[in-house]
């Protein structure tokens, strides 16, 4: 994090694994594995796992007036994981690399979060997979819905503590794997063991897939 620290207050230009479109901005607060940076009037908290390069942006010459970044997200001594409990609630706009999502983040688990959207409903997301997150200020909605007309309608399923868990739970079920991500895949999950899980796609193929490479779980 030392090393961090001589950035904060640059301008910068990031690439990001899986997203073909750099993040610009100023670093306004670093963590152990997270990153903070303002740009184009909003906060971007990315974890430091899918950083693949950061350089100074020389071509940004513009003076930022930085905000009050909302106290709700709370900056002292911030982290990946406390970033997401203090955005549990928020609405939210995340990246998973080719498909990014508006919505609530409603649960947390150990290697996983519950993503409410009013297009897709529950979605589970992986948290090593999630590029960066978005917060919108508080009592924003998404698409200017009112409150009457968004109301959040979490899943029935009970949730396990991990994804492989909760995979297990899910055999027998249609699902929709990487919602619009590489590689996408949808069909009836037959089993979920060993971080291995077996699908039968719609034309009756069946294949393998390791967990591993599921950035999230969608249930049409």
């Amino acid at each position: 994090m030392e090393l961090l620290t001589h950035w904060l207050g640059k301008s910068v230009e990031l690439e990001l694994s899986g997203c073909k479109l750099p993040i610009q901005g100023e670093i306004v607060d670093v963590g152990q594995d997270l990153i903070v940076v303002y740009g184009n009037q909003r906060f971007v908290y990315i974890p430091l796992h899918h950083v693949q390069s950061m350089h100074v942006n020389t071509a940004d010459d513009s003076s930022i007036v930085l905000p009050t970044p909302d106290p709700e997200m709370d900056h002292t001594n911030i982290s990946y994981r406390k970033m997401l409990m203090n955005a549990r609630g928020r609405f939210s706009e995340i990246s998973i690399g080719g498909k990014t999502l508006h919505g609530y983040i409603t649960n947390i688990m150990n290697d996983y979060f519950m993503f409410y959207s009013p297009l897709y409903h529950s979605i589970y997301v992986s948290i090593n997979h999630l590029k960066y997150i978005i917060p919108s200020p508080t009592n924003s909605t998404p698409y200017s819905l009112s409150k009457q007309h968004f109301p959040m309608q979490p899943s029935s399923m009970s949730l396990s503590r991990t994804l492989d868990q909760q995979l297990h739970k899910m055999i027998g079920e249609l699902v929709v794997l990487n919602l619009g991500c590489k590689p996408y895949r949808a069909g009836l999950l037959k089993s979920a063991d060993s971080h291995l899980l077996a699908l039968v796609e719609a034309d009756g193929t069946s294949l393998i897939m390791h967990t591993d490479h599921i950035q999230t779980i969608h249930l049409p």
